[in-house]
């Protein structure tokens, strides 16, 4: 089997379900304001924001603390909604979603890594990345379990599968949850510094199998601080002071 750490793109397990060609995708934010309140007055993250996604990117979102590239990833997956504007991706207007909605939609869309990882400490690795599947009710039972070892396979985490998170290091932690991104095969990742917390050469390796999925027809943005990663990227956005300050193609 080849192997994503050697550095090179890997060929992932497919969804047992999916079609092989996966459906069409994309990401517009139009004219999204988000206002926040509290005690010491309001505060406005995002300034009327215009900002899109063609499906198959692979986007990096650049920008400092504080300037709006968090709450603008946080619109994209409904885990925060704008104050005025709208938010669609794919061919939903998820702002309009309630909660419930919102949950199921992000389910089977959406495939969120994020930096420290967020794995379940009581759950197994395996059952953590069968998590996705059980919540979404995706596949069947006995289905859930081989594609969750399969995914486990090509990060080279499935003699693992039975550990508790805290049983491995963290950069075998973010293969984990490279893997529970993907388990109801989402058209859309969103990698939040999926990178800060691994070695070079982990972080060599997670950004050898993002490209290996964007070649497969996934869309992915990416939050990173990296410049270096930013520059490998197909497109770099830039935020500050809750606006988009640049956003180009990167050149080979």
């Amino acid at each position: 089997m080849l192997s994503i750490w050697t550095g090179r793109a890997p060929r992932l397990a497919p969804a047992p379900s999916a079609t092989s060609a996966a459906p069409r995708r994309t990401i517009v934010l139009r004219k999204v304001v988000k206002t926040y309140s509290s005690a010491a007055g309001s505060f406005t993250a995002l300034k009327g924001v215009d900002f899109s996604v063609g499906a198959g990117e692979f986007v990096a979102v650049i920008g400092k603390s504080g300037s709006g590239k968090s709450t603008m990833i946080n619109m994209i997956t409904g885990i925060d909604r704008p104050s005025s504007g709208e938010v669609i991706v794919g061919d939903t207007p998820i702002h309009t979603l309630s909660e419930n909605a919102m949950a199921r939609w992000r389910g089977k869309q959406l495939g969120i890594i994020f930096q420290f990882f967020q794995l379940l400490p009581t759950l197994s690795i395996l059952e953590n990345v069968m998590l996705p599947m059980d919540f979404a009710r995706a596949y069947a039972p006995r289905a859930r379990r081989e594609r969750a070892l399969a995914l486990l396979e090509q990060v080279e985490m499935a003699e693992q599968a039975h550990k508790l998170p805290s049983a491995v290091s963290g950069g075998q932690q973010q293969r984990v949850a490279i893997a529970r991104a993907l388990a109801n095969d989402p058209p859309i990742l969103i990698a939040d510094e999926p990178t800060g917390n691994l070695d070079s050469r982990t972080a060599e390796a997670v950004f050898a199998l993002f490209d290996g999925l964007v070649a497969r027809g996934k869309t992915i943005v990416m939050v990173t601080h990296d410049n270096d990663l930013a520059r490998r990227v197909t497109r770099a956005v830039t935020v500050a002071d809750g606006a988009i300050v640049q956003d180009s193609e990167v050149l080979e």
